[in-house]
């Protein structure tokens, strides 16, 4: 009998003992296409000799040094290279654990940088319905989904919400897609004059909504008058590229494919690859010369902030997505993806929307195309599929409550950068065997 607390108790869990490229085998041999990277996170695939060997070489030389007393190499070098590709503007890198720490440690930042420039007025922080950003009591409050938040919410901070920009949902037919973008994002301005624009400190978003939505990105233009709002009234805009970051929309910066540039910007999943757990929130350089200038200090901080071995895998795997050029191929690839996709699931009866950037696809399954009307949630549609998939050798990311945290359900594909022809064809054939097991039963 196990002693592990799963996440689910009802649910008994293979036990995974090893992987290699985008597969991974579990304790009785069964091999499973590793087709989301876990939660997004497995950008190499498995068993990287090249990311395992540089943990190897730092355990020897480093295993930890707290960073109240000192910084480390690693973590040095990592910090040196992301802001040497990161948007323009942001100047310093805060390494954290994994990405509810990140966006925990944006949140905090936001509010303190406003505290010591003498306007602690400014405390209100707004997001989007239908986002995750974490699961931290602060992250949990700035998203916006109601399935997550249900049972904890006497417990949460007082976070205003807007709608997402979920084109396939909530775009008229008569509308254009720029007049659907400039409308989303008019919603923000109108929650800022509401709540009084020196009330609020920052608003905060996914350039591509992964988990909630199933890799749903923001119509053009949107986020440039969403910046554009921001900068009106003073107020801080904190991207969460935690899942959609790294290289995974083929960008190594999600916000890259929008043209703007964040004050804050919050990464994790595909900077550790899953060979470490590691996350980092990268700030403008204003936001650090304020709190520099002031009391010098940031209150907040984790016990392993900047882990020297976390920072080498990091590095490890950063470098090897620039230097294999594997951005490129992730936009390559994620055509060859969205192509095939399209070709077996664009017609289905069942499939309303394909959708995503790069290496990071949705699919949103409805019960009408044509009214996009979605399964009720009795159905348990979600999880059937990902049962059925895990039952033919595929791991893949359903969730349900797509529309409004309870109705809806989408699968969400992340699979790793070195994917090759054939994985797409063996994950498009298993995803469909699965899609057609879950309907039936």
């Amino acid at each position: 009998m196990s002693h592990i607390f799963p996440r689910h108790t009802k649910v008994k869990t293979p036990v995974a003992v090893s992987g290699e490229g985008c597969y991974l085998y579990d304790a009785s041999g069964k091999r499973y296409l590793d087709a989301s990277g876990g939660a997004a996170v497995s950008c190499l695939g498995h068993g990287d000799v090249e990311i395992t060997e540089a943990i190897k070489a730092q355990l020897d030389k480093l295993a930890f040094a707290h960073t109240s007393f000192l910084t480390s190499e690693p973590a040095e070098q990592l910090a040196d290279l992301l802001i040497e590709h990161a948007p323009e503007g942001l100047e310093k890198v805060y390494l954290v654990s994994g990405g509810s720490e990140a966006t925990e440690a944006a949140i905090k930042l936001a509010r303190q940088y406003f505290v010591e420039k003498g306007q602690d007025q400014r405390r209100h922080l707004i997001a989007r319905k239908q986002s995750y950003h974490g699961n931290t009591i602060g992250a949990l409050s700035a998203g916006g989904n109601i399935w997550r938040r249900q049972q904890f919410a006497p417990l949460l901070v007082d976070v205003k919400h807007i709608s997402a920009c979920f084109e396939y949902r909530f775009r008229e037919e008569s509308e254009s897609a720029e007049a659907y973008g400039l409308r989303a994002a008019q919603e923000l301005e109108d929650e800022i004059l509401r709540l009084g624009p020196d009330t609020v400190m920052a608003f905060m978003a996914e350039p591509v909504v992964g988990a909630t939505l199933g890799a749903v990105p923001a119509v053009e233009g949107y986020f440039k008058r969403i910046r554009e709002i921001c900068d009106k009234y003073g107020v801080l805009l904190i991207l969460d590229e935690v899942m959609c970051g790294m290289g995974r929309t083929g960008h190594l910066y999600a916000c890259e494919a929008d043209g703007i540039s964040p004050d804050i910007l919050c990464i994790a999943k595909g900077l550790g690859g899953g060979y470490q757990p590691i996350g980092a929130m990268l700030c403008s350089g204003e936001i650090y010369r304020t709190i520099e200038s002031g009391s010098g200090f940031f209150q907040h901080g984790h016990t392993y902030l900047g882990h020297p071995v976390a920072a080498a895998a990091g590095l490890a795997v950063v470098s090897a997505i620039l230097d294999r050029g594997l951005i490129p191929r992730v936009r390559e690839m994620g055509g060859k993806l969205e192509a095939a996709l399209q070709a077996k699931f664009g017609q289905h009866p069942n499939v309303g929307d394909i959708r995503g950037r790069g290496l990071f696809r949705g699919i949103e399954l409805v019960q009408n195309r044509e009214t996009k009307e979605p399964f009720g949630s009795q159905r348990r549609l979600a999880g059937k599929i990902k049962a059925a998939a895990m039952e033919n050798g595929l791991i893949c990311y359903p969730m349900a409550g797509t529309i409004d945290g309870k109705l809806g359900d989408h699968i969400l594909l992340a699979p790793p950068y070195i994917l090759e022809q054939e994985h797409i064809e063996e994950m498009v054939t298993k995803l469909d065997m699965a899609i057609s097991t879950a309907l039936g039963s």
